[in-house]
Parts: structure tokens; sequence; C-alpha cells
């Protein structure tokens, strides 16, 4: 999978440095992935939540940080939406976003 908006992470992990092993891992995971529909990333990451409008949401760190991003399974991309702690992620429309 080709993921957009790589940059989106990095920002997030020079503040939140915790965060950032955690991100890299799964970038490092992902980009590997030819994901042809939802089922294929639960397979991977039983824990993602799969959302409308082919939004994914994934636990990071031990769930302290929610990612969620766009899914185009038919042209291979991952497109960051958003990267955040719980209280950010409660302000946000996941489905939307």
């Amino acid at each position: 999978m080709r993921v957009i908006a790589r940059r989106r992470l990095r920002e997030f992990w020079e503040n939140h440095a915790d965060a950032e092993q955690p991100l890299k891992a799964w970038f490092h995971d992902v980009v590997r992935m030819n994901w042809q529909s939802p089922n294929d990333i639960k397979q991977i990451y039983a824990n993602a939540s799969i959302i409308a409008n082919n939004r994914v949401v994934f636990n990071i760190k031990g769930n302290d940080y929610r990612l969620i991003v766009h899914v185009r399974y038919d042209l291979a991309i991952i497109f960051i939406r958003f990267i955040g702690t719980h209280a950010e992620y409660d302000r946000v429309d996941s489905a939307t976003i």
C-alpha cells in the first residue's frame, strides 16, 4: 500500500515522542501490504475498527493514540486523515474526516 501524507505521522511524533516507534512500525508494516478489502486489514490488525466511507481506525501505542486512515482498495493507497490522542479523537467525526 502507498501511504499518502506520511508527514502527518512525523509531525505527530515530533510532539509525542513515545508515538514515534509505534508509528514507524505501523508504516513499515502497511507499505508491505496489498489490502483488497476490510477483511484483509482485520486479519492483520484485529483491533482495528472498520467504519463508514472506507475509514479505518488503528490503535497506536497500546491504544494511547488513534490513527484514522481512508483506504482506496482499488488504488492500493492509504490516506492519513487523523492522528491524535483519545481526547482529540473524541472531537472529530471519524467517518468524514
